[in-house]
């Protein structure tokens, strides 16, 4: 197993109490995590989004295995635990399995529509879905599919959707044919919120996930913020920065 080093922007002052760490989704990078940086920043925060391997300037590898994911995130650099790591899709499944190997890693975790436990069937859709966008998603298209999303985030998806290795877009879903951290989820030990995607448009943290590890462990809580989808950050940015920070500030 080979652990690669992550490359990252920053927003904040690295002198800041609080540290956050911001972990992309499949097909993403460190700059589609920018609302969220800016946001803690703003709030006294030091915010470190990473590019996760085979995505942005990241290195590319040949295997995507979540638990390789999750080593590399432990491998970057920091002084103390992290006070909150937040993870998007592939992301959350890669720190909750990061939180797992180093419980001691972070202070509390943010899951946004996380991604923990996938089928067959789901591997096969997202595998189809982001080949298809690596190769001829645009601003136009992404636009039109997602009108009220902000122009920087339109712009940034795509880039990154581009720049994204099509060998580890492919094999993230290959590579991980027992795609499910629902078992680490539960056993997680320090609190932990995660944002639901609103079932009635599409979640990847299904209510099955949530009534299975929320019955089992009290220190996951969900928000759902009605008529968002898998990016919620993305969809109702105004709502989830404001949850995010009551939680946070709690």
């Amino acid at each position: 197993m080979t652990v690669v080093e992550l490359p990252f922007v920053t927003r904040g002052l690295p002198s800041a109490t609080r540290h956050a760490l911001l972990v992309h989704g499949l097909g993403s990078d460190m700059h589609t995590m920018w609302r969220i940086g800016e946001h803690l920043a703003s709030e006294g925060w030091f915010a470190v989004a990473v590019d996760q391997r085979g995505h942005g300037s990241a290195p590319r590898t040949d295997r995507y295995r979540i638990e390789d994911y999750a080593r590399d995130l432990l491998a970057v650099r920091r002084e103390r635990p992290w006070d909150v790591v937040v993870g998007h899709s592939i992301g959350g499944a890669n720190i909750v399995f990061a939180s797992a190997l180093e419980p001691d890693w972070a202070r509390r975790l943010v899951l946004i529509d996380p991604a923990l436990a996938t089928t067959a069937e789901d591997r096969a859709e997202i595998r189809a879905r982001q080949v298809l966008n690596h190769h001829t998603l645009t601003v136009e298209k992404q636009a039109t599919d997602n009108p009220h999303w902000d122009q920087r985030d339109i712009e940034a998806s795509v880039h990154a959707q581009r720049a994204a290795d099509e060998f580890a877009l492919v094999h993230s879903c290959d590579d991980n044919p027992d795609w499910d951290v629902l078992d680490e989820t539960i056993a997680l030990t320090v609190p932990t919120l995660v944002f639901q995607g609103d079932p009635a448009v599409v979640a990847r943290y299904t209510d099955a996930h949530a009534a299975r590890i929320e019955s089992a462990n009290p220190l996951v809580t969900r928000v759902m913020i009605s008529g968002t989808g898998h990016n919620v950050h993305r969809d109702a940015p105004d709502r989830f920065c404001a949850e995010l920070s009551d939680w946070l500030n709690d």
